[in-house]
């Protein structure tokens, strides 16, 4: 249900997208992201950290988009938010007596210490590749939208491709939506799929350490007993 709850704004995000548009949708994932922030304080009365990282940077950013009418900063935006995991998990592994993931998962989880740190690592090093997994599909429409603006001389709602150009520029236009579509699906299947790989590979990494810890303790009682 966690997951459900932290995934609802960037589902909303896609859903207005497909409806309306990417101006619409940013606005609807500021509103939902204030919303999840919201109700998790209304439950737990307490601020779920990683929901206030990616509000600031939602409203900065997506603010800024819906301000100036430029994609790209709400483009960057799972770029600026994973990388703001990635150093908030970084600097636990050298700040403080345990690093992040174990302060979250150590009340229902035992490993012995190396094991946290190998794994507060990896999640530092996936989301550094989010980040610029990101800016690689991103860069696609950056890349399209320059092209197109050359062409045409001007900013252009993607809505409209049809309406206003034809020939060269109806194709510069209808490329530069397509890249923007597959921006928007890589944010939501892409990032989703490969954090869901990822989490499987922790889950298994860290089970099997789990196992061993029963036998390492039977063989110490034993050691005792004798």
């Amino acid at each position: 249900m966690k997951f459900l709850f932290d995934f609802f704004p960037i589902l909303l995000f896609f859903i207005a997208y497909k409806l309306y548009g990417i101006y619409v949708a940013t606005a609807v994932a500021i509103a939902a992201s204030f919303l999840q922030v919201t109700l998790y304080w209304l439950k737990h009365r307490r601020f779920e950290k990683m929901h206030l990282v990616t509000l600031v940077l939602i409203v900065v950013l997506g603010g800024a988009t819906l301000l100036l009418q430029d994609k790209a900063f709400f483009m960057w935006k799972p770029t600026a938010v994973n990388w703001a995991f990635a150093l908030g998990f970084l600097l636990t592994q050298f700040i403080g007596d345990k690093p992040l993931v174990e302060r979250m998962m150590s009340h229902a989880i035992e490993a012995p210490a190396p094991v946290w740190r190998n794994l507060n690592i990896s999640w530092v090093s996936f989301f550094v590749l989010m980040g610029f997994a990101n800016l690689y599909v991103a860069n696609f429409y950056f890349q399209a939208e320059a092209a197109l603006f050359s062409a045409t001389g001007q900013e252009v709602d993607l809505q409209t491709c049809q309406q206003l150009y034809q020939g060269l520029q109806l194709d510069l236009c209808n490329h530069a939506r397509e890249m923007e579509n597959n921006w928007v699906n890589f944010k939501l299947f892409g990032m989703l799929g490969l954090t869901i790989l990822f989490v499987i590979g922790q889950s298994i990494y860290l089970a099997k350490h789990m196992k061993q810890q029963p036998e390492s303790a039977t063989q110490t009682e034993q050691e005792k007993e004798a």
